[in-house]
């Protein structure tokens, strides 16, 4: 469910579609204004129903991505890249996983450094509904554009939205979404995105709303080959014996990056040795492969929509 490149349904396009769904909802639940408000967490709700008529339809399976924020891209280290989490995911059973943005990243002996805390938390339909009623509306989703460009900025990260609801998807980039631009016809929708970004890119709005740390069932393993050697760092013994250099996967392209990557269990992932790994490693860790080579390690926690 990563999205499709086309526009969404008139049904979604179409202003009126929306009001009504939101005059709808407000009546279900008794408050004007409250259907396009973000919602609160609530990670002790039962698992929500189907959608309704009354409501947007929506994909409602546990792997089913009916909302996501990211941002893709930028002058960042590849090894970060390999390491980075989507920021925030919505699944159609109201999952959400989230990193939490307004937490350091932590750095540790050696500099090794780990991911900002991946954080989950359950929705109620209702809060699904206001959450996608919301991007669509006051976030702008439903008349943005696939695609913005921003000339006044170099090396920034694109952002992107999907959102699948009212049986389609789509998606929207915006580069250099937040830095100065020229003011433009675009100039409205971007302050809404903006906000979107800004609202999804800090759910827990600082860890005041309850949720729980994400516990990932598989992580991605990714290994870059220090060209030319390193120095000044630690290189430490590979850190598995039943996974070796030959179990990553290379591309065969040579004009991909030629990085290794390998889906490894938890308790693999503890073996590396390093506190905080569950969010993720994010750099500082060299190992020395069963093939003499040096390779640089970092891991990421896999979302429940993927498998490797």
């Amino acid at each position: 469910m990563t999205g499709v490149e086309r526009p969404m349904s008139k049904r979604l396009l179409l202003p009126t579609a929306i009001l009504m769904t939101a005059a709808t909802l407000a009546a279900c639940t008794g408050g004007g204004g409250a259907a396009s408000s973000p919602p609160t967490a609530s990670p002790a709700a039962e698992p929500p129903p189907a959608a309704t008529p009354e409501g947007l339809l929506h994909p409602t399976g546990a792997t089913d991505i009916i909302l996501s924020y990211d941002q893709a891209g930028g002058f960042v280290p590849v090894e970060w890249l390999a390491a980075h989490v989507p920021i925030f995911t919505l699944y159609g059973d109201g999952t959400v996983v989230f990193v939490q943005t307004t937490a350091e990243f932590k750095q540790g002996a050696g500099g090794v450094s780990t991911n900002q805390p991946l954080r989950t938390a359950k929705l109620t339909e209702e809060q699904i509904q206001s959450l996608l009623l919301y991007a669509l509306q006051d976030g702008g989703l439903a008349v943005a554009k696939e695609e913005y460009s921003n000339m006044m900025v170099a090396d920034a990260p694109t952002a992107v939205f999907t959102i699948s609801a009212d049986n389609d998807t789509k998606t929207v980039s915006a580069y250099g979404l937040g830095f100065e631009s020229e003011p433009s016809a675009d100039s409205a929708v971007l302050k809404q995105l903006e906000a979107l970004a800004e609202r999804l890119g800090n759910f827990d709005q600082g860890g005041t709303l309850a949720s729980e740390p994400y516990e990932a069932s598989a992580y991605r393993a990714v290994i870059t080959q220090q060209m030319g050697g390193v120095q000044g760092v630690q290189v430490s013994d590979w850190p598995w014996d039943d996974l070796t250099v030959a179990d990553f996967n290379v591309p065969a392209d040579p004009n991909q990056l030629p990085q290794g990557t390998a889906t490894i269990t938890p308790e693999q992932a503890e073996a590396i040795g390093v506190e905080g790994y569950q969010n993720g490693i994010s750099g500082g860790v060299y190992v020395k492969g069963d093939d003499g080579k040096v390779y640089s390690l970092v891991v990421r926690p896999l979302l429940p929509h993927e498998t490797a």
